[in-house]
């Protein structure tokens, strides 16, 4: 049974993203580990009670920035991510005084966040040797 909840666990939220940030995408630690996890909120997905994924808010004004989302390789393609952002949006979207939310998406995957509700702006840049594009999605009033 798959689970997504906020989580204080922010131990397991750094091992998930080492695992697919760190290991499997070559991201330098020093970029992964940035001092911010204490002050963000984190979403944290289990299945059958085992962590698969998370992802983390920044909450800048009006702005949630949802970053750092991530599935474990071998349970991608299942929902994971989707049921991960629905639950990290729903979370943003209860905090007073935020309006939108924002992120910086991989290129490839742009259609993954097209489909819920976000919009490309800007261009492509470069950020730990990965193409991205940041993307926005305004709350409704």
């Amino acid at each position: 049974m798959l689970t997504v909840a906020p989580t204080t666990d922010i131990a397991t939220c750094h091992a998930l993203r080492r695992v697919v940030f760190i290991e499997e995408q070559n991201v330098d630690e020093a970029l992964e580990v940035d001092g911010l996890d204490e002050r963000a909120l984190h979403v944290l997905a289990r299945l059958d009670g085992l962590p698969v994924g998370c992802a983390r808010i920044l909450l800048m004004g009006d702005t949630a920035k949802i970053g750092r989302v991530c599935v474990l390789g071998t349970h991608r393609g299942k929902g994971i991510g989707q049921a991960l952002m629905r639950a990290a949006l729903e979370l943003a979207q209860a905090q007073p005084g935020v309006r939108r939310a924002k992120l910086g998406s991989q290129v490839h995957a742009l259609g993954f966040y097209e489909s819920l509700g976000f919009v490309p702006v800007g261009e492509v840049y470069m950020e730990a040797g990965i193409a991205h594009r940041d993307m926005l999605r305004a709350f409704s009033a």
